[in-house]
């Protein structure tokens, strides 16, 4: 009971948290995020990612479309329709973070966002809309059907032309 009586008028340590917060080290490891302009949607990091928080789905473009450069000179290529990271089920490893040819994903030092629902943890960085992205896929898929229907005339054109033979010699 002594001890019990003794911490009972001692001040809480937490109570200047909200107003007074304490310096971040330099390399702390908080919540990800991703620059969604220098994204050339490698899906280098989700192959990174120990524990498989980061999904990514990718579109190829199509050869009329361009996408622009990222902020150090890489052309992209891909349309990125769907980049997802789950923080419910993300380490703060920082793994992902390294192998970013463009260093567009990158640990902020924000570190307060907790929620009450395991859903608002999902985040989703995609620039493009789900109406979007069916678009540039149908895109796509209107493009190599074209692209085989070509190849599919050439090639009856050529099997409906006769091969010229040369004639051979007859040498003795």
């Amino acid at each position: 009971m002594k001890i019990t009586f003794k911490h009972l008028f001692v001040p809480n340590v937490t109570i200047q948290y909200p107003s007074v917060r304490v310096p971040m080290p330099e390399r702390v490891r908080n919540r990800l995020y991703v620059n969604m302009d220098d994204c050339i949607g490698c899906d280098q990091c989700s192959r990174a990612c120990p524990v498989s928080c980061i999904s990514i789905d990718t579109v190829k473009s199509l050869p009329s479309e361009d996408l622009g450069v990222t902020s150090n000179g890489k052309k992209k290529a891909l349309w990125v329709t769907k980049f997802d990271i789950d923080f419910a089920k993300c380490c703060y490893c920082q793994l992902c973070v390294f192998p970013c040819p463009t260093e567009c994903i990158y640990m902020t030092d924000v570190y307060e966002f907790s929620e009450y629902e395991r859903g608002k943890l999902l985040y989703n960085f995609s620039t493009l809309t789900p109406e979007q992205a069916a678009e540039k896929k149908a895109n796509l898929e209107k493009f190599n059907a074209e692209k085989e229907a070509l190849k599919a005339a050439a090639a009856a054109e050529a099997a409906a032309k006769p091969k010229i033979e040369k004639p051979q010699d007859k040498t003795e």
